[in-house]
Formats: structure tokens, sequence, C-alpha cells
């Protein structure tokens, strides 16, 4: 081929992403890109989106692949755009989410800057992402950038990493993007199929568990199917929140306490379960014991990667395969037994919605977060995202906000790191526009990635941001508390945030009264563009009704 019919690395690359049916690239451009974002420029597929930290682009990738199953992508410069991305590849490979970060490197055939702003920044990635690789040929480009993706979107998916280093960008080559290939999942071997489905028409008191691994592929219909045709209740993890409307009868809660609760004693009960999508990153919402003392319980294991072993999990059958077919075929092969008996599980449940209720009636002043949680859900429609950052909010939130669809309330319980919520939710706002989006952060998990507002304000997009401000980090108070320590080095102070979202060209409001709070939830729901709600929060009794109420109330049931 002539030289003239050559095309140059960086646009190779960009047609290799458009080959991958990439819509955005999130990120902060450096020096060493600059061959990538003149041929990105040229692009009519993909669009840039510029933002204010490397952080909150890499949250926002994460998230764009939790929603779609797709790789997000995001780009940062060396050095320390680099390593301003760390945060955001462990978020996106222990929460499961598909992400393409690409960096950019100092020329790598001829130094012209000696050692200034380098670092191994594969060798940094490596341990925190499913693939890492520096590109020192351009011809290789394309086999490079399908191996991230695919490898990035299958089970489990995570992130991965490409440097693209100025020297290969600026390369010509002949190369070509390589074809995504059509794959389909394995299905689940007959005999384990037939050993699940033993266990169950055997059992008397069977419970489904649904966890991470479940909320990633389409498994919501065949989930609802089986529980309508076997009646068998079910409760979730925080990361399977959703995957079955939380409104239905045979709904027993959320595990998100580690143990104590209410749902707690709906397990303990069980002699079978059926446990969906485990995902050893989450707090296991049962522990297993291996001293004889329940020996008569079975644990039957359903996902796409055989369990990982450790003393509190060893599950006695396991069904690997793709999660919706595999319950297909067991929800196919069983029969409802007259020998199952729920009474006891939903006698819980039915306990822990009255406590909740009893709870979020309060509409004391600042605002009491089961009161927060259950007028968020009044206000929102069926399909509203509801992104969390991280707090001890996400408790309140996972024990009584009612998910109703898929992937409706992001929340992080894999990482557990701040800063993730505003990204989250304007990454929501993109994929889903239609739909409304409300990011619930503390005051000090919203300051560490606050100057996206800009970035909102700029992108034109529509969503809330909620902020329950205790002038503290209030999570960690709360557990300095509980060991008995005294109050000291978690408070702060705070700007006034609705000025300071009115600086950015947002909206800014402050909570007065419980009523006010209702009244600002629905306007800002029905009216465009972003928002920002100062909430002042009570926290006061978080730990009387977290570590001693309820675990109280539930062991006398």
């Amino acid at each position: 081929m002539a030289e003239s019919d050559k095309r140059k690395a960086s646009d190779l690359f960009i047609e290799c992403l458009e080959q991958e049916g990439v819509e955005y690239i999130f990120g902060v451009p450096g020096e060493e890109n600059l061959d990538f974002l003149d041929s990105l420029s040229r692009s009519k597929q993909i669009k840039l989106i510029l933002t204010r930290h490397e952080q909150g682009a890499g949250f926002m990738a994460a998230t764009y692949g939790r929603h779609t199953g797709k790789a997000g992508v995001c780009l940062s410069t060396l050095g320390p755009g680099a390593t301003n991305f760390v945060t955001a590849a462990a978020y996106a490979t222990l929460g499961g989410m598909p992400m393409l970060m690409i960096t950019g490197q100092k020329p790598i055939k001829k130094s012209k800057q000696g050692r200034f702003q380098i670092l191994d920044v594969v060798s940094m990635m490596q341990p925190i992402t499913k693939y890492a690789h520096q590109v020192a040929s351009s011809d290789n480009i394309p086999s490079r950038v399908r191996e991230a993706f695919r490898i990035a979107e299958e089970e489990k998916p995570g992130a991965t990493h490409i440097e693209l280093p100025e020297d290969i960008a600026d390369e010509h080559t002949d190369s070509r993007p390589v074809p995504r290939s059509i794959v389909r999942r394995p299905t689940a071997d007959v005999k384990s199929i037939a050993q699940a489905v033993e266990a169950l028409q055997t059992a008397k008191r069977p419970i489904l568990v649904i966890g991470a691994g479940a909320n990633r592929k389409m498994t919501s219909k065949m989930l609802g199917e089986f529980v309508e045709k076997t009646g068998i209740p079910f409760l979730t993890t925080q990361l399977g929140k959703g995957v079955i409307d939380e409104r239905h009868p045979k709904f027993l809660g959320c595990a998100a306490l580690s143990s104590g609760d209410f749902v707690h004693r709906a397990i303990d009960d069980a002699d079978c379960i059926l446990n969906i999508g485990h995902d050893v990153i989450e707090k296991p919402p049962f522990f297993m014991q291996n001293d004889g003392t329940r020996s008569d319980r079975v644990v039957i294991h359903v996902s796409t990667k055989t369990a990982e072993v450790d003393p509190v999990y060893f599950p006695h059958v396991e069904v690997i395969g793709d999660i919706a077919n595999a319950m297909w075929q067991i929800k196919e092969a069983v029969t409802p037994s007259s020998k199952w008996n729920f009474d006891a599980m939903l006698r819980y449940r039915a306990a822990e919605v009255e406590h909740t209720a009893r709870l979020a009636a309060d509409e004391r002043f600042p605002i009491f977060p089961p009161h927060a949680v259950q007028q968020i859900r009044e206000a929102l429609p069926d399909d509203a995202i509801v992104c969390l950052d991280n707090g001890i909010y996400k408790l309140w939130f996972a024990r009584g906000y009612c998910a109703m669809k898929p992937n409706t309330v992001l929340l992080d319980n894999a990482l557990a790191t701040m800063g993730a919520g505003l990204p989250s939710a304007m990454a929501s706002a993109m994929v889903y526009p239609g739909r409304k989006v409300l990011a619930v952060c503390g005051d000090g998990g919203f300051m560490m990635n606050s100057q996206e507002l800009e970035t909102a304000v700029r992108l034109g997009l529509n969503l809330t941001v909620l902020i329950l401000n205790d002038n503290a980090y209030g999570m960690i108070r709360w557990k300095q508390a509980n060991m008995g320590f005294s109050d000291f080095g978690l408070s702060y102070g705070n700007p006034d945030f609705v000025q300071y979202a009115r600086s950015y060209g947002a909206n800014g409001y402050r909570v007065e009264s419980a009523a006010h709070l209702k009244e600002l939830l629905a306007h800002c729901r029905d009216t465009p563009g972003v928002h920002l709600i100062d909430c002042p929060v009570d926290y006061s009794e978080n730990d009387r009704i977290l570590n001693v109420e309820i675990k109280e109330m539930s062991q006398a049931l």
C-alpha cells in the first residue's frame, strides 16, 4: 500500500472506537492527547464530554457502562491525569461496570523531555483493571482496542486501560478496525439444573436472594416469572435492588445492614437459598457455617461464574451460565410444592414495613433520613433514577426506598467511594434524557466532585442534586460513636450551597421544613435544568435505630 493510502494512527484509533459503537468520550485532554483530540474532532459519531476533573469523567464512563452494558470511554493525559483515574478504575472493576480508560504518554521511541511527568501508568493500572496495555505500534491498535472492549464487557465487567504514546498516535498505518463478533453466553449444564430443582422441591422454606450479578443483564423478566410461578419470596443485596419490582407481595426487603435486620431473620428461617448473581465484593447477605449447626440448609449458587469460596460461602450446588436462561430452565422444571411454607418470612417483612412506616412519618426538622427517603419515593415516577453517593444515608435508602425497575437505584456497595453521586447522575441523565434523575449526596461527598455542576449546566442536563447536610463525615462519625470513641476530627464547615449552585448557573434551594422538602422535590422534578437542594439532616438517632432498635425488634419476633 502506498504511503499516501495509509492513515494516521490516531484517526485509526477513533475509527476503532466508532466500530465499537462509542457515543461519548468523557475526559480532560492534555498535550499528549492532541493528535487523538484532533482526530476525535472529525468524528461524526463520538462526542467529547469535557469534564472538570478526570475522576468525574471516570465515574461518568463507568455509569454509562453500568446502564448500557457497553464499555464507557474516558480520556486523560499522562502523569497526574492518569493517576486521577485510579479511583474510578477501582469503582468500575469492583462494581462490575465496563469501562475503557485511554491515557496519553510521552514519546516512547525518542524522549524529548527526559522523565518529566512520566509514571509507569500501565503497571499502576494492572491491579485495579482487567486489562492494561501500552500501544507500542500503530499496527496493533485495532486488535488492542477490540481486546480492551471484549474484556471490559465480558463477565464480570470492569475497567480496562490503553496507553497511547504521542509518537505512536502520530504514526501512519494501513491497519483497519477489527469487527465485533457475535457472542452468546453459555447455558447452564442440564445436570446442575436438575440438582437445583431437586433441592427446591425437597425444601420446606426456600428463599431467593438477588445479588449484583443479576442486575447487570436482563434477568428481571425471568426472575419475575420464576417468583410468579413458584411463589417463593425474594430479597436483594444493595446491588440487586430493583431487579424485581419491590412492590411485589413476596418481596422480603434489602440486606442493607450486615446482620440483625428483619430480612436476616427471614434468611435464617430458610432451609434452601437460591443465590442469584452473588458477588464477593458485597457484604454477604447471609453467612454459611461449616460447624454442622445448619447442615439442613442447602445453598444453590446461580451465576455466570463459579463461586469464590471463602469461610462463610461454600455453596452445595452451582448452576453456571447465562443467569436468565438458567432461571428459565429452573422455572420450567420446578413444580410449586404444598410443603412450602413462607408464613414466618412474610411476618418478618410485615414487621419491617410497619417499623419503616413509623420512622418515615416523622416530620421533624432538620429532616429525619427515613422521612426524606419516603418523600423522594413519593415524588418520583417508577422509572426515575436515584444515584447515591456514599454515606450513612445509603443504608436508609437501601432499606426503605422501593425500587420498581432494574438500575433505578445506583449505589456503590463495592468500592463504596465518595464523590461518585453527581457524575453518576450526569451520565444517567445523558443515557436516559427522558427520565427523572436525582443525585443524593452527603455534603462531604458532594464537595469532592462538585465542580462538575458546571459540566452538567454546560451540557444542558436535567437533574436534581439533593445534599443531605450535617457538616460532617456522617457515616464515620456514626461508627466513631458506635465504637465508644469521643467525637473528634470529622466535622467541618460548608459553603452556602444555594449560592454555590447559582454561581455555576444551576438553581439553588434550601429546605426549611419537611413540607418544604416535598414542595421542592416536586418543583425540581417538573422544572427542566440543573437543580441543587440543600437539605439539613438529623442523624442523631442513627445509632439507636440501626444498631439497637431494629435488631431488638427483629429478635423479638
